[in-house]
């Protein structure tokens, strides 16, 4: 029998997301969105701990040394992140986002293979338009719009083993897709569905690549993360004590564990006393190195 996923932090965030592995620290890294602050876990000797953010945090990306990409709602600032240093953050403003369109902020996001920061936008207002867009952040280059498509809810950002492949989802929409990337341009190719709408359970929220190649994808609602085989089909279903999983990440010294932050974020009272653990960081061994290293983004000195 397959063995579940234990919760190792009970965060309670109130709307967990963009949960990564730092190899540098031994740590894994997530943030609370409504709560408006950075989570972080060693495994090692269990340290635990958060900081609190001026504004709700969309996603993160590691930098070079101790500093980390914060994206928040509205702006994107660099901090140095030291799990042992007291005192809060020092953030530095890096560039805003969106300043002319009130009601949107940042969602996912990831660093690609090249040094490189992809995230999306949203809008917030009621129905959630789909005037959200796709943005690359770089040293060189700052923020550059990616040439694709009315988002509403974009999720599942993700790069193929050599970066030049993009993978990401409009969460409403429900399938996700996938475009040659260009990293050096910021230009994207044709989408096309890489795994069709209603392939599994709940809707695809955060993603990742496996060192096989393969999606393994979060799913809102559907109380599990999957695993996508290249044609879209379910190579393996992980069950979840909790119904929303928003992002799933390989991590452990050996790369061989998965971690999933959750969120209760529009579940009523039955449904937590059903599922207490919502907002918190689940962990599976999966006993074998399924993961990749996550890329780092060159962020300016």
């Amino acid at each position: 029998m397959e063995q579940s996923p234990r919760l190792v932090v009970d965060s309670k965030c109130s709307h967990g997301e963009g949960v990564l592995w730092c190899a540098q620290r031994q740590a894994v890294l997530w943030v609370d969105i409504h709560g408006r602050r950075l989570w972080l876990h060693r495994p090692g000797d269990g340290l635990t701990r958060h900081w609190d953010l001026p504004d709700r945090p969309g996603c993160i990306g590691l930098g070079q040394g101790n500093s980390v990409l914060l994206v928040l709602a509205s702006a994107l600032y660099r901090a140095e992140v030291d799990a042992d240093a007291p005192g809060p953050l020092q953030l530095r403003h890096l560039t805003d986002i969106e300043p002319a369109l009130p009601g949107h902020r940042s969602n996912d996001g990831r660093a690609d293979r090249h040094g490189n920061f992809v995230f999306g936008t949203m809008n917030e207002n009621p129905g959630h338009a789909p005037t959200g867009a796709m943005y690359q952040y770089s040293a060189a280059h700052g923020l550059r719009r990616l040439p694709l498509g009315g988002i509403g809810i974009p999720n599942s950002i993700c790069f193929a083993h050599d970066g030049r492949t993009l993978y990401w989802c409009d969460t409403q929409a429900g399938s996700i897709l996938q475009a040659g990337y260009d990293p050096d341009t910021a230009q994207v190719g044709a989408p096309s569905p890489v795994v069709a709408a209603g392939a599994a359970a709940g809707s695809p929220d955060g993603s990742c690549i496996d060192a096989e190649g393969r999606i393994w994808n979060a799913r809102w609602g559907g109380a599990r993360v999957v695993r996508f085989a290249p044609g879209g089909g379910i190579e393996r279903e992980i069950r979840l004590p909790v119904p929303q999983p928003s992002c799933c990440a390989f991590g452990g010294p050996g790369l061989d564990t998965l971690y999933v932050i959750t969120s209760p974020e529009g579940l009523d009272p039955a449904a937590l006393a059903q599922a207490p653990g919502s907002g918190g960081l689940y962990a599976l061994e999966l006993g074998r190195p399924l993961g990749l290293p996550e890329s780092r983004v060159e962020l300016p000195a």
